[in-house]
């Protein structure tokens, strides 16, 4: 991943909420934290 081309992602609240409940729901699963990282790719703009 070339880090040039990546910036977090600008998401909403909403956003954010299903983001860290399926992060909960996969560390739950798994037994081990998860940590979900939301990234824009700038490559193809």
């Amino acid at each position: 991943m070339d880090k040039n081309q990546y910036n977090f992602a600008n998401l909403s609240s909403s956003d954010l909420e299903q983001v860290n409940s399926l992060q909960k729901s996969l560390s739950e699963k798994k037994g081990e934290e998860v940590i979900l990282i939301a990234y824009e790719d700038h490559k193809n703009k």
